[in-house]
Formats: C-alpha cells, structure tokens, sequence
C-alpha cells in the first residue's frame, strides 16, 4: 500500500480481531463452523480496513461489524481482481510444489509446502519461499480492499507446547515479512493449529513433510464500503 493511505485502526479493535482469528482455530469446531469462524475474522478484518480508509477510526468499528456479518454468512466476492490475484499468484509460483487454488467460499487460497517455506523446527522463512512472498505483497498492494488470513501447521513430532507456538510463530513472520514490504499489519490475522490439522499420514517421512505447511487465505469480503457512522442526534 502506498505511503499515503494511512489506515487508522485502534489497538483495542485490532486486538479484539485478532482474537476472534484466533478463535476461529478452536479443535472443538467442525469443517463447517471454522469455515464460518474464519470468514467471521477475516470479514471483520477487511471490513475494518475500509471503514477505517473511508470514516476514519469511527468507521473500522462499524466496518468491523459489517465485515464480520458478512464473512460469517460465508460473504465473499470474487471478482475481476480476486481472479487476476489467483492468476498473478499461480504465475509467480510456478513449479514451487506452492498450490493456489480458489475455495468453495470464494477465498483465495495458497498452500506452501515445508521444502518452500521453513525449516524442521524453525520459524525462519526460508530463501525459495520469499519471491512468493514478495509477489503475494504486490498484489495485496494492488487490491487493498483484501483481507488476509496466514495459518502455521505443523506435523506431529514433539508435542503440543512446542507444536502450538511454532505454528504461531510461523505464521507471525509471513505477517511481519509482508509488513516489511508494505501490507498493513492490520489486514493479516495468524493462527496456529499445531498438529491438528494433518492432511498427510504422520506415520511416514513424506507425510511429516506434507503437514508441515503454512496457509495463506485471501478474502474480498461483500462490501464496497462500510457505512457511515450512525449520525449524532441533535442536543434539544
């Protein structure tokens, strides 16, 4: 984003937000429900940042709300931009083993593999994953009216206390390279599942590998701009 768009976001909101993202990865939660936590979060995100663009911080509550209602309903466009964003994306990671694909909810989605991403144990991005990175902060500079959602994973050896945070801390340094390069911190939630989420067999070397994954979520979400805030009655 340019130097002059300045999104003002109150720490209290961006703080409430991130935990609602957060909550979003509770293991109680079926298929169904962390889909609508998630777009909840991610909703609330994007709607916060175009309220706060257009009203200013009054604006990020209200747009706050706004997004949050339409991420829960599963509310996302995609559009033009969305679909040159996957194109852009697809493009730039070409022969990576990194898979971008369009979900059933219209979020961008963009699965990066460990041998891309980060190391056994490390939190470190790696060199092959930072050209995908740079891309992806040029097309979220040129749609601003995205949010984004990055979750760590992480395969089942060793146990959840170190699992759990390096999940985190995985998707923490996606969030702060992106911020290096221009995308306001505020647009991106983190999330970390641990070892919970396997979509490959623990038991076996490759699998370990397959789990050990970092998702990147993209959403626009159904709100051209949030609206006004309610107006101030008149003193009598």
């Amino acid at each position: 984003m340019t130097s002059s768009l300045r999104i003002q976001v109150r720490p209290r909101l961006v703080a409430a937000l991130l935990l609602a993202a957060l909550g979003a990865g509770c293991a109680s939660m079926d298929e169904t429900q962390q889909t609508t936590a998630a777009g909840a979060a991610m909703g609330a995100l994007g709607g916060a940042v175009i309220g706060s663009m257009v009203h200013g911080p009054r604006g990020a509550w209200t747009g706050a709300a706004v997004g949050a209602a339409a991420g829960g309903g599963g509310g996302y466009l995609w559009s033009k931009k969305m679909e040159e964003q996957k194109r852009a994306m697809q493009q730039a990671t070409q022969g990576t083993g990194v898979a971008v694909t369009q979900t059933p909810d219209n979020l961008l989605k963009i699965e990066v593999p460990s041998d891309v991403s980060f190391q056994i144990g490390r939190a470190d991005i790696e060199p092959n994953f930072r050209p995908v990175l740079d891309r992806f902060a040029q097309t979220l500079a040129e749609h601003p009216g995205t949010a984004v959602r990055v979750i760590g994973h992480t395969d089942r050896t060793g146990s959840d206390a170190i699992n759990d945070p390096l999940s985190v801390s995985r998707a923490t340094s996606v969030r702060s390279y992106l911020g290096d390069r221009g995308v306001a911190p505020q647009r991106i939630a983190v999330d970390g599942r641990g070892s919970r989420e396997p979509v490959a067999d623990n038991a076996t070397e490759t699998g370990r590998a397959r789990n050990r994954r970092v998702e990147i979520f993209v959403g626009e979400p159904q709100v051209a701009q949030a609206p006004a805030p309610a107006p101030t009655p008149t003193p009598r």
